[in-house]
């Protein structure tokens, strides 16, 4: 029997900004821009010149924003004593012990693309007088009249929000931009904010383009002992934050931002694995919930196990969509129709794990089976990249991978040379680690193929624990309600046919919370506010500007 360590995707959203096309401000604003795919840098324009915005798709009959309810939400934020059962104190209130933290004020400075600052938090909220750390912050002021501030997060677990937030233009609207002050933050152990590094960059080079999928016990107990090495490499090398990245833990952060901010309640726009940080806030914190939005939403209460397969399933019918818009375009280069593309694509992979391709101009050196799964899995995230995509592979099969290392690299926030520019690729691992308690041992060949069953391309990648199977610290930071009982309404957006965050995750959150108003994307990538249609895009800022709840269960 053979063990799964999946090093591959293992993580609620990946997201990377692969590019965005131009967007507008003003009433006239919707071009639509390029999604979020990992932990973060957005690398604007990108490919671009030869990609369209997301098409749109008319609402249904009485599915307009107007048609919504008009109940209105608060805005502005607050605080009150974390607990589990989803009660807090009034708004504003300072949790016992964290004074110091609550009261700080920040000495905001002009940086590049805003105004900078850090904010000083605990690294241990159980021993408030222990060692800190400093989160680093970006503002963007607002243009107009400023009705108060949002806090954005993009996602990860390892996303900047400081460069999420240094792109207000491109993640908010020109009107939500007038009235706000768009804030982000580098959630702790992530790029400026004490980052989590284990690997040096060779290191993660080797790592990352490793054997995704052993054939035999001498190649798994190879992919085995590169795995125990990294996570030995973070213990030593992380210190005591190692154990506090936890999403409870940034939370709480979060809401020692909010009195920074002077704000009694928080507004907030989370993507993705920021949408699992918003759910754990509104628990933790729920008279404090301003007005919230959960793009690409992560159901807080699945299993790892059911968490995987689902996005197993999830990039599997991504996948399928995009190999028929491949054979739809003509002279796809991975067959005539979606079954013998799929199976195309299948022995493509299972190539370069033979048969890796050398490259030229990249530190890399090949195109192995590890990297050539990203540079797939990257397009997958907004149907714009498709085309490329089919260029990609369409070359990579003529022996140059130039551009599908290129759409790799684009995933694990790496250049040519071998630099990585972020620690997204290390600091998901730490968080999710410790956001997951651990299953009971697994049959592992029964696991396996249910991986395979539900996802035949991508299953074998996403089978098993990675290295949260050989952590040294089990998750001790898992809440067990998700309700948030007395927050304010919460809005849950899902794309129908996102590969990442499925659209079931989203039904499961809006369901879960006591105050979720779902709002459904009917369409393909991750994510929708920003690069979906008017439908989504009117509702949002309605709510966020005017405190206008949408219709549950608005479908655009």
């Amino acid at each position: 029997m053979i063990r799964r360590v999946g090093r591959i995707i293992k993580e609620e959203d990946q997201t990377v900004q692969v590019t965005m096309s131009a967007r507008r401000t003003g009433p006239d604003r919707r071009v639509g821009w390029w999604s979020r795919l990992t932990v973060g840098g957005a690398l604007i324009g990108l490919l671009a010149a030869g990609c369209t915005g997301a098409p749109t798709s008319a609402p249904p009959e009485g599915g307009t924003p107007e048609g919504g309810s008009s109940s209105e939400a608060p805005g502005g934020g607050g605080n009150g004593a974390p607990t589990e059962g989803g009660s807090a104190g009034p708004a504003g209130e300072v949790p016992a012990g964290l004074e110091t933290f609550y009261e700080q004020e920040l000495a905001w400075q002009e940086c590049e693309g805003g105004e900078c600052a850090t904010l000083s938090v605990p690294i241990d909220y159980e021993e408030p007088d222990g060692a800190t750390i400093e989160l680093a912050l970006l503002r963007v002021a607002a243009a107009g009249d400023r009705q108060g501030s949002l806090v954005v997060n993009p996602g990860g677990p390892g996303v900047s929000g400081v460069d999420y937030a240094q792109q207000a233009g491109l993640v908010v609207s020109g009107e939500v931009q007038e009235q706000f002050d768009i804030v982000g933050f580098d959630p702790r152990g992530v790029a400026r904010s004490a980052p989590i590094e284990c690997f040096d960059d060779a290191q993660m080079d080797d790592y990352i383009g490793s054997d995704p999928s052993p054939d035999d016990a001498a190649e798994e107990a190879a992919s085995e002992e590169l795995v125990k090495e990294f996570v030995a490499a973070c213990e030593a090398n992380a210190g005591e934050l190692l154990w506090h990245v936890s999403t409870v833990e940034v939370a709480r952060d979060m809401d020692v931002l909010r009195a920074a901010l002077d704000e009694d309640q928080l507004d907030y726009l989370g993507a993705s694995y920021g949408t699992f940080i918003g759910a754990t806030y509104a628990q933790l914190f729920p008279a404090n919930v301003g007005r919230f939005v959960l793009d690409g939403a992560v159901d807080p209460t699945m299993s790892r196990l059911d968490r995987g397969l689902g996005q197993a399933a999830g990039f599997e019918q991504a996948t399928r969509e995009y190999v028929q818009s491949c054979v739809d375009s003509g002279d796809c280069p991975l067959g005539d129709d979606v079954d013998s593309g799929m199976a195309g694509l299948r022995a493509f992979l299972a190539d370069l794990d033979a048969n890796p391709i050398p490259l030229e101009g990249d530190a890399a050196g090949e195109l192995t089976e590890g990297w050539g799964v990203y540079g797939v899995i990257v397009a997958m995230y907004d149907e714009g990249a498709w085309p490329i995509l089919t260029t990609a592979l369409r070359s990579a099969q003529e022996g140059d991978a130039t551009m599908l290392m290129f759409l790799a690299n684009i995933y694990v926030g790496r250049t040519a040379d071998g630099i990585y520019e972020s620690n997204k690729m290390q600091a998901i691992t730490a968080v999710n680690c410790l956001d997951r308690a651990a299953e009971p041992d697994p049959d592992e060949d029964e696991v396996l193929r249910q991986f395979e069953e539900v996802a035949p391309t991508f299953g074998k990648y996403l089978a098993g624990e990675g290295a949260c199977a050989y952590w040294p610290e089990t998750a001790q930071t898992v809440l067990d309600d998700y309700s948030a009982e007395g927050a304010a309404p919460i809005v849950v957006i899902g794309t129908t046919r996102d590969p990442a965050t499925p659209y079931a995750w989203a039904e499961a959150l809006a369901d879960t919370l006591s105050s979720g108003v779902l709002l459904t994307y009917d369409g393909d990538g991750h994510t929708a506010y920003g690069r979906s249609n008017d439908c989504i895009d009117d509702a949002v800022d309605a709510y966020l500007l005017e405190g206008t709840v949408p219709q549950d269960g608005l479908s655009c």
